[in-house]
């Protein structure tokens, strides 16, 4: 091997960062690559990890043999990558742009290695030049978005006709079918980008990010000319809709421990009585009210147009959900999710605090007459046989599932449906009953109007995941290709998969199949040896994973993720829990959570967002888990009354970033006649985040976990604002592309909704800003946007 006097200068610097780099590099992949291939991994990387080490060596002893060494190594890794991960953006560039910033430092230093006087520097300094193009390239690459599915085909916008435009917002997913389609178009794809702020306001309350579990997930009502808004502390304000200014506000003194929100009121209007003339009736007390769920287990009917309880619901217009429950611990029990106004009566569920113990709250659905609050009919999963309150004595059956979200009503066949969760607690179900078996984890459709049972499916059996029914079932009249359509209920699950079910029958109407899935060994534990898999639509984010998609933003934590896996158990989708560390994907936060869906009817098209987080957990003896153990989030649940308790922990890197390959979350277009996915876009970047919870401030469009509801209107735009980053999106909803967004105060984890002022015939988008989950910055935003006045 040629070598000769050291280098001097500058390239003596950049010979020694080489060495350095290459040899602390190495040491680290050789060593963590040897700890990986001793659990079964890629020998790839104690391969590269050596070389370099050798190479560095050679380097410093100033012989160009070692960049020749390395080169060799260099190619044979970029062969390696692609075999490894594909031709895809981020798994390439986590495998390779380090290395390739260590060859551009090689290709500088060769010229002056060995007998330097006698080499020509050209050719080197333009491998060099190259591999910084390529660089640059690369690091450019970070900043478009890496679309994974590409529409193929144009989708028509169908102007609004005449008479037909929405003039309310009344319910939380804008109709009771849960589809969040605005039929209005003057902001439309021509003019969004000319959208700017129309008025702030401002609620005065701000959830506090201290473990009580305060989040702003409101989307408001309107009606008429007024704005309805609830706070995470169960406070209502109604706003004017062109100036946002209060009208009036409405404190309910609710106080709870945890898990603080209100997603949304229910809205009842009493027709007849605003329909008849004046002089043939009384003035109702409450002609139009809001009905508000609090965290602390009451209903609440307010009065719409003066902020007052409506005095003739309940005991002064309150109705107590803890009445035939039994011991309701503080924040074991609440109100969470919008109440559901169907015809006559106002339907609740509730929010049971998961993994504490067994026995805990029942999981009852009741529905309350509007006028009344009188009970009018009560479904106990346990006892389907009690339809009102249990006698004296006694209690709903507890521990029962229970209905978290929001549900759905179809007028027309005087349907509710009520995606049900399972019975907690949720990762040891050998004490489980077989009507918590029958009920939980499903669609359960009930008659509006004695609460019976029409029919009922399950998406999930044994429920060992905690794979509730998270989002609002979407009611669809899907178009049959013959001038006619077929009631569908479309249900999409925290497992990643989504199911379209005949909404009259119950029978699916896409294609579900039971496939084996496999058993675990926990004592006193039983398993089911199917479930049920929809595969006439799409599966998004669920994948079984492998070692060569794990992820990292360098070598050194792609490493310690593909150790982390390769240390794990994980047979899919369904792995059972447990002694052993397993990882379930996606996790139990989904998936597609609380969201829910928005639709564009016109064209059939359906728009998910889901969040790609998977879970590493394993169950704890009893005698193990400790007597404070909680575990909300994270950490170790205790399942008092079982055998075991349960570690939960995000499967992350060190750094704190999601240990598969990116992208982390995404939203998609479906196509629900071919149930095909149009487009599928990463959503949101790592401005307002970043390793190790540090911000990066980089518009990177990596696509993160996503929380909250989206909005589709008529004019072919969707709009979402539930990313990590503080921005209000605008999608065409064509194609994906993002056409407009909207910097924030803080983030966001609300729903986005519109309407058009009956004063001004303004058209506005109203967005709650209280903060994003995984941010410390809260704020009490809610702001309205328009395009400018014309001149």
């Amino acid at each position: 091997m040629a070598t000769g006097r050291s280098p001097r200068g500058l390239p003596r610097i950049l010979q020694w960062l080489l060495v350095v780099l290459m040899a602390v590099i190495g040491l680290a992949v050789a060593g963590l690559g040897a700890k990986l291939a001793s659990v079964g991994g890629s020998w790839y990387f104690v391969i590269i990890g050596v070389v370099m080490l050798i190479a560095a060596w050679f380097i410093a002893k100033n012989r160009r043999g070692g960049i020749v060494l390395y080169a060799v190594a260099f190619l044979a890794s970029i062969i390696w990558a692609v075999s490894d991960a594909g031709w895809e953006f981020w798994p390439l560039f986590s495998r390779l742009f380090t290395f390739g910033v260590l060859a551009l430092l090689a290709a500088l230093v060769w010229p002056f290695l060995g007998h330097s006087a006698t080499v020509r520097k050209a050719p080197a300094f333009g491998v060099a030049a190259v591999l910084a193009i390529i660089l640059l390239v690369s690091a450019g690459g970070m900043f478009r978005p890496q679309t994974l599915v590409t529409a193929s085909e144009p989708v028509p916008v169908k102007p609004v006709a005449p008479g037909e435009a929405q003039k309310n917002w009344e319910h939380w997913g804008n109709t009771t079918r849960g589809d969040r389609f605005a039929a209005l178009d003057q902001i439309n794809k021509q003019n969004v980008n000319q959208l700017q702020v129309a008025w702030t306001a401002h609620t005065g309350d701000i959830p506090k990010s201290n473990g009580s579990g305060a989040e702003d997930q409101n989307t408001p009502l309107q009606v008429g000319d007024t704005l309805f808004v609830c706070t995470p502390y169960s406070k209502v304000l109604a706003l004017d809709v062109d100036s946002g200014k209060e009208k009036w506000r409405y404190d309910s003194k609710a106080t709870a421990p945890n898990w603080q929100r209100c997603r949304g009121l229910g809205y009842y209007e009493d027709t007849q009585a605003a329909a008849a003339p004046a002089a043939e009736t009384q003035p109702a007390a409450c002609p139009r009210r809001l009905f508000l769920p609090t965290t602390d287990a009451r209903l609440i009917a307010i009065n719409a147009d003066t902020g007052k309880a409506c005095e003739d619901f309940g005991n002064h217009g309150v109705v107590d959900l803890s009445v035939g429950m039994g011991e309701i611990k503080p924040g074991y029990y609440q109100q969470t999710s919008t109440p559901l106004v169907a015809g006559n009566v106002v339907v609740v569920g509730g929010r049971v605090a998961d993994n504490f113990s067994t026995g805990e709250p029942p999981g009852v659905v009741r529905a309350f007459d509007v006028h009344s609050g009188k009970l009018a009919w009560a479904w106990d999963p346990g006892n389907p046989n009690l339809t009102g309150e249990p006698p004296a004595g006694s209690t709903y059956t507890r521990g029962t599932p229970n209905v978290w979200s929001a549900m759905s009503y179809d007028a027309k066949l005087n349907l509710i449906y009520l995606p049900t969760g399972n019975a907690t607690p949720d990762f040891f179900a050998g004490e489980r009953t077989a009507l918590d078996d029958k009920y939980s984890s499903s669609i359960v459709a009930v008659d509006a109007t004695t609460g019976q049972v029409r029919w009922h499916y399950q998406t999930t059996h044994h429920d060992l995941w905690d794979f509730d029914l998270p989002s609002q079932p979407l009611l669809y009249d899907l178009p049959d290709g013959k001038g006619g359509t077929t009631p569908v209920l479309v249900q999409t699950s925290k497992q990643g998969m989504i199911f379209m079910l005949n909404r009259q029958t119950g029978q699916p109407v896409a294609k579900v199949e039971e496939r084996p899935v496999p058993a675990g060994n926990i004592e006193g534990e039983r398993y089911s040896p199917t479930q049920p898999y929809s595969v006439g639509m799409p599966m998004i984010g669920n994948q079984t994973l492998k070692e060569s998609d794990m992820w990292g933003a360098t070598p050194i934590d792609l490493l310690l993720c593909r150790i982390q896996f390769k240390e794990m158990r994980h047979q899919g989708v369904f792995t059972p829990p447990g002694l052993d560390r397993s990882l379930q994907f996606p996790g139990s936060l989904g998936g597609m959570n609380w969201g829910s869906v928005s639709v564009d009817p016109n064209n059939s098209l359906m728009f998910v967002n889901d969040m790609r987080l998977g879970l590493a957990n394993y169950m704890v003896p009893r005698a193990n888990v400790a007597k404070n153990a909680s575990g909300i989030e994270m950490g170790i649940v205790p399942m008092d009354g079982t055998p075991f308790g349960a570690m939960r922990e995000r499967f992350l890197s060190p750094l704190g970033i999601p240990c598969q390959k990116p992208p982390f979350g995404t939203m998609s277009a479906v196509d629900l006649k071919s149930g095909k996915v149009v487009w599928q876009v990463p959503v949101g970047t790592v401005q307002d985040t970043g390793p190790l919870g540090i911000r990066m401030h980089l518009p990177i469009p990596i696509g993160m976990p996503t929380l909250g509801a989206s909005l589709s209107t008529q004019s072919g735009l969707l709009f979402f604002a539930g990313t990590q980053d503080f921005y209000l999106r605008a999608f065409d909803t064509a194609n994906g592309k993002e056409i407009w967004k909207s910097r924030l105060p803080v983030g966001s984890q609300s729903g986005p909704m519109t309407y058009v002022s009956p004063k001004t015939g303004k058209q506005y988008i109203i967005i709650n800003a209280g903060g994003a989950r995984q941010s410390p910055d809260r704020g009490d935003y809610i702001i309205a946007y328009a395009l400018p006045d014309k001149q």
